[in-house]
């Protein structure tokens, strides 16, 4: 019997979102700004956020990672490099793009983003990261080296949200390898956090069901800026770009990138 096919179909929400920079807003200077969705999320996790900063002057690029807005199945057969080599790929185009960048992410878009930070800590003005995912006390998660061979996925917490009404469309089941290569990665991202000096601006849910503190107490005892900013995000779930304090989150980080980049010479 012939396996399914996979369906790589990218569904509406699946597509990614480029907007220019706007210097006529912004002094005269394009300030480029990278966010990355998280996993088994989609670029609308994130447009939301975007679109207010495009209206104030920000280029935004929201990309959509391999494997992402199309089926659980089709993320199984991606890696970290494939995620990573996107965002990479996006923010080598902002850098060409503009006078300055700032990136940042939701979820494991959060460990992506300071996986930048931590090489190119010189060519970023500012890190942003909302419940960034980079270490975890779940013991569950040591089973999955061995699960994904006999488990193709297993229901997934998605569209951890708050907000009454409002909905993730993240996959409704957790691929397992697809799993295994995120926390694989963890490692690196935490023994490099010392490389990052770049101003931080860190918002984390109080009430979190995806992403426990083990990530939070990993990136302030390894990261090295002196100019860190922590937000408290009252009233969201670990979604939180679409949940309550989704204009809180879009005020301070554009107060963010104002503040890191007002030194920024337009070229």
């Amino acid at each position: 019997m012939s396996a399914m096919p996979i369906d790589r179909t990218v569904k509406p929400w699946g597509e990614p979102l480029s907007i220019p920079a706007n210097p006529d807003l912004t002094g005269g200077r394009r300030i480029g700004v990278l966010l990355s969705h998280g996993f088994t999320g989609e670029p609308s996790s994130m447009t939301p956020w975007a679109r207010a900063l495009a209206e104030k002057g920000y280029g935004v690029e929201v990309p959509r990672l391999p494997g992402h807005g199309t089926s659980w199945q089709d993320m199984n057969t991606t890696t970290w490099d494939d995620w990573y080599g996107e965002v990479s790929r996006v923010f080598d185009k902002l850098c060409l793009e503009n006078d300055a960048v700032v990136v940042g992410g939701l979820s494991m878009g959060g460990a992506l983003t300071i996986r930048l930070a931590e090489e190119h800590n010189d060519k970023i003005s500012g890190l942003i990261v909302v419940n960034p995912a980079i270490a975890s006390g779940n013991p569950q998660l040591k089973l999955v080296p061995v699960l994904k061979h006999f488990v193709g996925g297993m229901k997934a917490i998605g569209s951890d949200i708050k907000k009454p009404g409002a909905v993730e469309k993240a996959y409704t089941r957790t691929p397992l390898k697809a799993l295994h290569q995120m926390v694989k990665a963890w490692p690196a991202i935490v023994l490099d956090l010392p490389k990052i000096t770049v101003p931080v601006l860190y918002l984390r849910s109080v009430d979190d069901h995806v992403v426990d503190g083990l990530s939070e107490k990993a990136f302030f005892a390894g990261v090295k800026s002196t100019d860190i900013t922590f937000t408290k995000l009252t009233e969201s779930y670990h979604v939180a770009t679409l949940d309550n304090d989704a204009q809180q989150i879009i005020d301070d980080s554009a107060a963010f990138i104002a503040r890191v980049t007002e030194a920024v010479t337009p070229a």
